[in-house]
């Protein structure tokens, strides 16, 4: 069995040590070399061509985050974030994913040594994930802290005076995903008018980033987009996405549909998950719906989806050649939830065609 070679980059000698351990525990992996600084990596990195790199982003002599942007636009490769900043600034986060890191990790704050062993099994799964996933070079510039603190300040800038009057409330667009999901979310949602149908979000994510990427998107997109909270209505031209470590599924008050925001149980592994949004609106909303499901790693939500798709929706489903991971889209076709099999780019357009919205005010 070939092992998955990975390169851990960081600036703390106890860090580096506990991943490399980490890793070398693993029959299917192991650590080939380690560096202090981005400078080295990179020479190390042309050395050993590793298939995975575990980077910091608060490091001497370069920022992560520019040594990432680097990267992804020289040399692209999978790129796993593993630092104590991504749970503090999680728009570092965000930044990070935007470059192309397929994944991260939050160092904890207290309690490195117990904190990282505690979190191995989540290392590693994400470091195979990277492994297999699909790469693509970057366009991407990386941005300083100065601009992108000023990047923060931009105000949105959302379509004015634009009714939604041509749009039933009865309609929803339900969207679920995983590692990779963060750009193709938004590439879905950029392409939506002021006045399409409401939309609610599943991407698995831990506490604490959901109110980030909420805002980084809300600040890029005509729609809306907020964090859900417990018992809002659900409004066209506005995005929900389930909070970090809590269920989102959707119900009914009247006419409306509401959020419902709920901590439980694990479901397939995952709070929250796809499963229990996509369940939900099948039986809530039926005919009226219609179902994306991205880029992801497992099988969330596939079986939920072809409910949705008995109970009348109609699904589009990411392709293979355009996901970062093709495990939840495949699923999810295998199990015949999909309506249509598309590339990510095509979805928003078919979706807004199917909805009869395809004037020159809604063509993207």
């Amino acid at each position: 069995m070939k092992k998955i070679r990975v390169v851990v980059v960081d600036d703390s000698a106890l860090v580096r040590g506990l991943l490399t351990e980490i890793i070398n525990r693993q029959k299917d992996m192991e650590c080939v070399g380690t560096a202090n600084d981005p400078l080295i990596a990179r020479e190390m990195i042309r050395e050993l061509d590793p298939d995975v790199i575990t980077l910091d982003i608060e490091m001497p002599k370069m920022d992560g985050l520019d040594f990432l942007g680097r990267l992804m636009r020289l040399r692209p490769m999978p790129v796993v974030m593993i630092s104590t900043l991504t749970e503090r600034g999680a728009d570092v986060t965000m930044r990070a994913l935007e470059l192309g890191a397929v994944d991260f990790v939050s160092k904890p704050r207290i309690g490195l040594t117990d904190g990282i062993n505690e979190l191995s099994g989540q290392i590693v799964e994400k470091i195979r994930v990277a492994a297999s996933a699909h790469i693509r070079r970057s366009a991407i510039q990386p941005l300083n802290k100065a601009q992108d603190a000023s990047a923060q300040l931009v105000p949105n800038r959302k379509a004015e005076n634009v009714s939604i009057s041509r749009v039933s409330t009865e309609k929803l667009i339900c969207i679920g995903a995983s590692t990779g999901g963060t750009e193709a979310i938004k590439e879905i949602l950029t392409r939506f008018p002021a006045d399409s149908p409401g939309v609610v979000i599943t991407q698995h994510m831990p506490a604490g980033f959901t109110s980030s990427f909420a805002a980084r998107l809300n600040s890029l997109c005509q729609i809306t987009v907020l964090e859900a909270v417990n018992g809002v209505r659900i409004l066209p031209g506005h995005a929900y996405i389930a909070p970090g470590g809590k269920h989102l599924r959707l119900d009914r008050s009247g006419a409306n549909y509401i959020c419902v925001v709920e901590d439980g149980e694990l479901v397939n592994r995952h709070k929250p998950s796809v499963e229990v949004l996509f369940k939900s609106v099948a039986k809530v909303v039926g005919k009226n719906a219609f179902g994306i499901m991205l880029t992801g790693m497992g099988n969330d939500g596939a079986k939920a989806m072809k409910e949705m798709k008995d109970a009348g929706s109609y699904n589009y489903v990411q392709d293979e050649a355009s996901s970062i991971v093709f495990g939840m889209p495949r699923e999810a076709i295998q199990c015949g939830a999909a309506d249509e099999v598309l590339p990510l780019t095509e979805i928003a357009n078919a979706l807004l065609n199917r909805l009869g919205t395809s004037t020159d005010r809604y063509r993207v």
